[in-house]
């Protein structure tokens, strides 16, 4: 453990990208797939088709290559992120962290949506006939009606989605960003004899951080939990 405590300020440099990457794909995932799940139970057929065949390829390709494609093949078709580069202290927000960013809530909206579009469908129908009888338009009843207490019945299942988001940014380090799985890396090559407690210790801090998750996530369910 004392590899970790003598690069203490590398390894919360390390635990804070994780932190940046999670929370910035969480907050864009959630619009994202929101919208989509606003597509796939809306009235245009060609909105709905196209919401099914973007949940349908992006669940079903690996989050890596979904990465490598942003990181790698995207720039050579033009789809570059050459104008982020903000620097904050020594965390540095450049275009490799972008096309990461992108590619976890690309990844993550398509299982967003469809733990929402669970919640959409366990509220009554009627609920959703009753305000179009007054006249509100869909994007009325979806906003003011059905989405309201659609996330509150997908709340666990959108709390399992980031929690696995929160482990996924481990990916993001294996195509340049120094997150908390680079620097396990790195430190490991550098400390072979300690690579078990290293294990351990980055473990431990992963639970940690999940398990506040959690519980932000219980307290907010128990919440608006529905009597």
């Amino acid at each position: 453990m004392h590899v970790v405590w003598d690069n203490r300020e590398a390894v919360a440099l390390a635990f804070g990208y994780t932190l940046l990457l999670f929370l910035i794909s969480g907050v864009l995932s959630m619009v994202l797939g929101t919208f989509l799940a606003a597509l796939r139970v809306g009235p245009v057929a060609v909105l709905r088709l196209a919401g099914t065949a973007y949940v349908t390829v992006v669940r079903n390709t690996p989050l890596l290559i979904v990465l490598i494609f942003f990181r790698i093949a995207g720039p050579k078709m033009g789809i570059k992120f050459n104008f982020v580069d903000i620097t904050i202290g020594d965390v540095r927000l450049n275009n490799v962290f972008t096309a990461c960013v992108v590619g976890l809530t690309v990844y993550t909206s398509a299982f967003v949506c469809e733990a929402l579009r669970a919640g959409i469908n366990a509220v009554p129908l009627g609920q959703a006939e009753a305000a179009r009888a007054i006249g509100l338009p869909f994007g009325g009843v979806m906003r003011t009606v059905v989405l309201p207490q659609a996330i509150r019945a997908a709340l666990p299942p959108m709390a399992s989605v980031q929690i696995a988001l929160l482990k996924n940014t481990t990916v993001a380090g294996a195509l340049g960003v120094v997150e908390a799985f680079a620097r396990m890396r790195g430190l490991t090559n550098d400390n072979a004899p300690e690579r078990i407690s290293l294990f351990i210790a980055f473990a431990l801090i992963f639970v940690v951080l999940v398990e506040i998750l959690s519980l932000f996530a219980n307290r907010l369910e128990r919440r608006w939990r529905i009597a």
